[in-house]
């Protein structure tokens, strides 16, 4: 069974930075795009970015252009999200996504 792992969430002050992995146990990992999405308290889920198969493609929300950037190690069946000069709009759950499986989130607080 497929499994996705989120980590790296954590308090950070505006302004800090925080790297996101999220492990995925598919033996299919590299064949597909694999996006981030964040649901903050009270909000719908929102897309935040995502990473074609062999990682030469991205697309990002405006929002986070310029302070995240995707990327993904197939030999390790990983995707990150490293986030620069956050915001407290940024706290949110973080979750990634691969072929519909999601998986439990990584809690991101910014503070002000």
């Amino acid at each position: 069974q497929v499994q996705l792992v989120e980590s790296g969430g954590g308090l950070v002050q505006a302004g800090g930075s925080l790297r996101l992995s999220c492990a995925v146990s598919g033996r299919a990992f590299s064949s597909y795009p694999v996006g981030w999405y964040r649901q903050a308290p009270g909000k719908e889920r929102e897309f935040v970015a995502n990473i074609n198969p062999d990682g030469g493609s991205t697309f990002y929300r405006d929002s986070v252009k310029d302070r995240f950037t995707i990327s993904r190690d197939n030999a390790k069946n990983t995707v990150y999200l490293q986030m620069n000069s956050l915001k407290p709009e940024d706290t949110a759950i973080y979750y990634c996504s691969w072929e519909g499986i999601w998986g439990q989130g990584t809690q991101v607080t910014v503070s002000s």
